[in-house]
């Protein structure tokens, strides 16, 4: 086990670079936990500046704890739209609604409370009670984990159970009683704009001259890789038909699985040399006219790779949609759970600027 310093040792040049190089966030500087709370969700696999552009609109819509608990799905999706990796939300969707029936619309204080909420782990909690009540508790994010490999020279991948025992013991105790929250986000923010995966800038840093990694010319070597897993491609057509009023067909996917419950254009699986067949097959079931192709479009998950061919057909104007269908007009997207790769390709088909009979 890696022994650290005493906490003040790396705290003070920590929070003097963090008074004065610190980034600003909405949700920084704030007592109210349940903004706290979304930003920490959002973040979650998502870029900053994402998550800057989504943040202030979701708070806007649903403003309080008890506003989106009273939300249904859709609404909460419809507004998490684009963001990806949609479990985030149902779980804060069905932790605000827990929150309002078992704490009274209060977020709870305590850790062990916080933590049995649905997606708040270890570091949700320290994140969220931390920031908004100064708690001691500490974090452990990809930042946080990039810094402390670093300073104390943290051998192994940081996936490994053994390892991550070590960088959570690390981040306890390098924690100081006075302002914890303010340290947490000094950390995070050391290691998101100094504190780099590459090309660290080590000569702005205010841990340099208690970096170990540094002293071994190390800091390329740590944190260790992970194991990454395997990409699966996967290849698939989708068609717009659209009525003759414009609107076109959309339809749910399946409650569990893959972008669950979300909407996209009728599709199916095919690869190239199938693709027009399938395209004309799911054309036929709506009296579709002319099909023309509309191009490619590639949408990359986590461990999933979708290349989709989009095509385009006009019909369906005496098709009424099923329970799990619905014939909508551009204007009408937003009310929707719609996928970035849905919205890549209603992008490609209605850009294709075709002419069908």
């Amino acid at each position: 086990m890696t022994c650290a310093p005493p906490a003040e040792t790396v705290a003070a040049p920590l929070l003097a670079w963090y008074e004065r190089s610190g980034r600003q966030f909405p949700w920084r500087g704030l007592r109210d936990p349940y903004p706290i709370w979304v930003s920490e969700v959002i973040l979650q696999q998502t870029r900053v500046e994402t998550g800057l552009r989504y943040f202030e609109p979701f708070l806007a819509r649903f403003p309080t704890v008890q506003v989106l608990a009273a939300a249904s799905e859709a609404e909460v999706l419809a507004a998490w739209s684009g963001l990806g990796f949609y479990r985030r939300a149902r779980n804060l969707h069905a932790g605000a609604r827990l929150v309002v029936e078992r704490f009274g619309g209060e977020v709870p204080r305590d850790p062990e409370l916080l933590g049995e909420l649905p997606g708040v782990g270890r570091y949700t909690v320290g994140a969220i009670l931390s920031a908004a009540f100064n708690q001691r508790l500490p974090i452990l994010d990809g930042n946080v984990i990039r810094v402390l490999s670093r300073v104390f020279l943290v051998e192994g991948a940081p996936d490994r159970a053994a390892v991550k025992r070590e960088l959570w013991g690390l981040a306890e105790a390098v924690l100081p009683h006075d302002r914890p929250g303010d340290f947490n986000q000094a950390v995070m923010d050391l290691g998101a704009t100094v504190c780099t995966p590459t090309g660290p800038r080590c000569g702005g840093c205010p841990l340099v001259d208690l970096c170990r990694a540094v002293a071994e010319g190390r800091t390329a070597d740590l944190p260790a890789p992970t194991k990454r897993a395997k990409v699966v491609f996967e290849q698939r057509v989708a068609v717009l038909v659209q009525r003759e009023d414009g609107r076109f067909l959309l339809r749910q996917r399946p409650p569990s699985g893959l972008l669950a419950s979300l909407w996209e254009l009728p599709a199916d699986e095919a690869d190239e040399d199938a693709a027009q067949q399938a395209a004309e097959d799911i054309a036929d079931g709506f009296a579709g006219g002319l099909l023309a192709a509309c191009g490619v479009v590639e949408h990359r998950f986590s461990h999933r790779h979708w290349t989709t061919r989009v095509f385009r057909a006009r019909g369906g104007d005496g098709y009424e949609a099923g329970p799990l269908e619905r014939w909508v007009a551009l204007a009408e997207l937003g009310e929707l759970g719609l996928p970035t790769v849905s919205r890549k390709a209603i992008e490609a088909a209605l850009a294709a600027q075709l002419r069908l009979i």
